[in-house]
């Protein structure tokens, strides 16, 4: 398929996401869909996907995700998003706080030629998850941009 065809299928996924109806996810992702980085019980293929953001919302009734960023080429397309939503429900052991939360993620989508997303990498911020409904103590300094210096061994051999 073209690269105007995965990105409609990557859409496609974010609007079955974002209303929901987490069931059309096998609409999207091919029967053998690898994830590389599941979560912790997420399980295989597309039920696995299912499975995930259903216990998501469960945590997050009213969780949405916007694409901030997306790149494709003819077989990929990655994307940056954010995540918001206000915890309602439990979140990894973690009873509900009524607290909103505001992270950012990455995924890469591979396609096969029926434009399925056939291999998957990503992540979301799930430490600023758990930070932002009181689970963990923020570490500041994570929130600030890295500090780059040249080693003494710059350009030494």
């Amino acid at each position: 398929m073209s690269k105007e065809a995965n990105i409609a299928a990557q859409e496609k996924m974010g609007e079955i996401v974002n209303s929901y109806h987490f069931e059309k996810l096998h609409e999207v992702f091919a029967p053998g869909v690898k994830d590389h980085d599941p979560a912790d019980d997420q399980g295989p293929g597309p039920e696995g996907f299912v499975h995930w953001f259903t216990q998501f919302h469960s945590a997050f009734p009213d969780f949405k995700i916007a694409v901030e960023h997306l790149v494709a080429d003819e077989d990929n397309v990655a994307f940056a998003y954010t995540i918001t939503g206000t915890q309602g429900g439990s979140f990894n052991g973690i009873p509900a706080t009524g607290k909103k939360i505001k992270v950012r993620g990455m995924q890469i989508s591979k396609f096969n030629s029926d434009a399925k997303i056939v291999e998957r990498w990503g992540a979301s911020h799930e430490v600023g998850i758990l930070q932002q409904i009181g689970a963990m103590k923020p570490v500041p300094h994570l929130d600030e941009p890295p500090v780059l210096s040249t080693p003494a061994s710059a350009g030494k051999i």
